[in-house]
């Protein structure tokens, strides 16, 4: 939810700053994978916040989880790196490109979809194989 709500935020800014006729600008990071370790970001949580260790490990354990943290997995460590995402942003900012797509050909088919599913008013479409 937060990562739509800073697109939404990122898109009123940016039509505020317009009509202020503003010098600065504001674009937004759509990121696909990135290969750095935020799938093993549990690891940093304080104990006290942590899962029921039983409820964990029998949702981890369902086939379903299994499948999907194994496509999510292979997709992280495939992704691009830091670097390439830094390159993009720099890049997106000196075009003062708004919506920054780290991988323009994998997002665009998702959006779309999604584009879709809201205009033909139907539930949204899974795009997990």
């Amino acid at each position: 939810m937060t990562k739509h709500g800073i697109v939404t935020l990122s898109e009123t800014l940016c039509h505020e700053l317009a009509l202020r006729g503003a010098k600065i600008k504001v674009s937004v990071l759509c990121p696909m994978w990135v290969n750095t370790q935020l799938i093993e970001a549990e690891r940093n949580r304080p104990a006290e916040l942590r899962n029921d260790p039983a409820e964990e490990m029998r949702i981890k354990m369902s086939p379903e989880y299994q499948e999907v943290e194994k496509l999510v997995r292979e997709a992280v460590q495939a992704g691009i790196s830091c670097q390439q995402v830094a390159d993009c942003v720099f890049n997106a900012i000196r075009e003062e490109k708004f919506y920054i797509l780290t991988d323009p050909d994998l997002v665009r088919p998702l959006v779309q979809m999604r584009l879709e599913d809201i205009l033909k008013e139907r539930n949204p479409t899974n795009p997990l194989p």
